[in-house]
């Protein structure tokens, strides 16, 4: 979303963080990541972050449902590279893999359980760590220009995470497309999916996203929270061992001399080496 959003000036400042900020407007409180820079890209004080925001609005009683947005032309990229270059650096870096992996596992799991409805906001690419953001949330609704992407592979990475959550929400065949071609879906295709709830114009993407959790706030809170619940941990009971099965996957992917030679291209802003 925009800096000049329609909706901005009406939203109350809450919460600031390193990496994103948390606005309120009940019934819905919205974190809107803030490294349009790195367009958006996961590095490790992010996750942390999104992880405390989500927290502190489990805590707010007005809230009753989350958007979660993002400023700039793109939603979000995937994992930080750049970040993953420095750890390529290090003597063994599999711990590092380890310990990052296993964060965005945690925050993806969060909001799987999240007792409140979580609504993705999506304008432009979610790719990678990007896309496992809105696939973990309950509702998606996106602008024309949005995308769906897990383009890992062509780094020579693995898109884990991400995988494991398209196919619980879209089925494996979709999976595969999406995970093994890097090729991402455009916002028609990602609703025909029903990957995308809805497509709307971009000034009214938080203005739908929030009528959804006014929507969403008519009904009592301890049975959206265990309707939630019944979705997401026993109908998708499997999608947490999925997603740890992702981590290890995706931890394992980046010691590899693909990933080196992929990730350093990215740095260098040279294309991927062939195979």
């Amino acid at each position: 979303m925009r800096q000049d959003a329609p909706y901005e000036k009406d939203l109350k400042p809450a919460m600031s963080f390193a990496t994103l900020d948390v606005k309120l407007h009940p019934p819905s409180g919205t974190i809107i990541l803030r490294r349009p820079e790195r367009k958006n890209a996961l590095n490790r004080r992010a996750v942390a972050d999104l992880e405390q925001a989500f927290s502190d609005l489990h805590q707010t009683k007005s809230v009753r449902a989350v958007i979660l947005a993002a400023e700039g032309d793109v939603f979000c990229s995937g994992a930080d590279l750049v970040e993953i270059s420095k750890a390529q650096q290090e003597e063994d870096p599999f711990e590092i893999y380890r310990e990052d992996v296993s964060a965005i596992q945690t925050l993806l799991e969060s909001i799987l359980r999240f007792p409140k409805p979580v609504v993705a906001a999506i304008h432009g690419p979610a790719l990678g760590w990007g896309a496992a953001l809105a696939l973990s949330c309950d509702l998606v609704v996106a602008t024309p220009e949005a995308k769906l992407g897990l383009p890992e592979a062509r780094r020579g990475l693995a898109a884990g995470h991400a995988a494991a959550l398209l196919a619980f929400r879209g089925g494996a065949g979709l999976a595969a497309r999406l995970a093994l071609t890097g090729e991402p879906l455009d916002a028609e295709a990602a609703r025909a999916a029903g990957i995308f709830h809805e497509i709307v114009p971009e000034r009214q993407l938080w203005v739908r996203a929030h009528a959804l959790a006014e929507s969403i706030a008519k009904s009592a809170p301890e049975a959206v929270a265990m309707t939630k619940r019944l979705l997401n941990e026993t109908i998708g009971e499997e999608v947490l061992t999925w997603l740890a099965a992702g981590s290890a996957m995706t931890a394992t992917a980046r010691t590899t001399e693909a990933a080196r030679n992929g990730v350093q291209a990215f740095v260098d802003k040279t294309d991927p080496p062939a195979s």
